[in-house]
């Protein structure tokens, strides 16, 4: 769970489960995330070994983000709670 720990992280995993995004395709994926949230949280994912900056010698310079192998590990867990909240919103009690 200290992993998950933090405001935005369950939400970034969930972005970058479809590959890897730049910055400010996460911001607009998360839009009411400010920049210096984003950052701070994308630093300290970093540092937990969930994803990895990998930076593209274009001009200008791009920065991407992408889920390593642990952060891929965690989306099973994300979809199972996004699945409960879901089912809880829209239909009561949820299965099993």
């Amino acid at each position: 769970m200290a992993l998950l720990a933090g405001t935005w992280t369950a939400e970034i995993i969930w972005s970058l489960s479809a590959g890897p995004r730049r910055f400010g395709e996460l911001r607009v994926d998360l839009a009411p995330v400010t920049a210096k949230t984003l950052t701070a949280r994308l630093r300290d994912m970093q540092q937990k070994g969930l994803v990895t900056r990998h930076e593209r010698d274009t001009s200008p310079p791009s920065i991407e983000y992408e889920l390593t192998r642990l952060g891929a590990r965690l989306l099973p867990a994300i979809h199972a709670i996004a699945q409960v909240g879901n089912e809880l919103k829209f239909g009561g009690e949820p299965a099993g």
